[in-house]
């Protein structure tokens, strides 16, 4: 049969069972946390979406416009820690320190400026704990900047990390021989990433059902 034949042993194409055994634990983990976040914010944003039809004052939200600012941020701070795994297998830690760095900075500003959509919410008086669509925006913007201040705390634990073994031959030669290392490189990419993509499909749920 042709099944047999794909699990053969010493066939050609490796099975699918076959290509998941090969995943670092680790990184299996982050692929089911993943999950889990993506699951949470699917049932948030459509808890928000059921909202419309019975709460009379959504009318009365309008999208943040510092939400737009933020999500030009989040793709820019993408688009920088992507190059972390290429910088560290071409054993430039001078270029991965400057990376992970633009990228922290990128970090905090995405924060900050939502903190200044949280208030430009409040100043057009949608509070936290009046209307319910208001409590949803509200809800969903926060979670998601708690799950990426958790992979900031990550980042700037690579980032000194860099700092520490670039300051040093002896110990940059064993941080650029680290398969460890690159693994922690690799996870941080694959979790900013999603943050980034899911930021996204959030800021396209907002600018479809808000009013500009």
């Amino acid at each position: 049969m042709n099944f047999d034949k794909k699990n053969k042993v010493g066939s050609s194409k490796e099975s699918t069972f076959s290509k998941i055994e090969k995943i670092h634990p680790f990184e299996m983990m982050l692929y089911l946390a993943i999950m889990g976040v993506g699951v949470l914010f699917l049932m948030l944003v459509i808890a928000y979406l059921q909202t419309r039809s019975y709460d009379n004052g959504f009318s009365q939200i309008r999208m943040p416009k510092y939400f737009s600012l933020s999500t030009i941020l989040i793709l820019i701070s993408s688009y920088t820690i992507s190059k972390a795994p290429r910088q560290y297998k071409k054993d430039s830690l001078a270029k991965l320190k400057k990376t992970l760095l633009y990228t922290m900075l990128l970090g905090i500003s995405f924060i900050l400026v939502q903190l200044a959509s949280w208030y430009e919410i409040s100043q057009s008086g949608i509070s936290f704990s009046g209307l319910a669509a208001g409590t949803y925006i509200y809800l969903i913007s926060a979670l998601h900047a708690v799950h990426l201040i958790a992979g900031f705390f990550y980042l700037s634990y690579l980032y000194f990390k860099t700092q520490h073994a670039a300051s040093d031959p002896i110990r940059m030669l064993l941080y650029i021989r680290n398969p460890y290392v690159r693994q922690q490189i690799k996870l941080l990419n694959i979790y900013w990433h999603f943050m980034d993509a899911m930021w996204v499909f959030l800021f396209l749920v907002f600018v479809f059902t808000l009013k500009a």
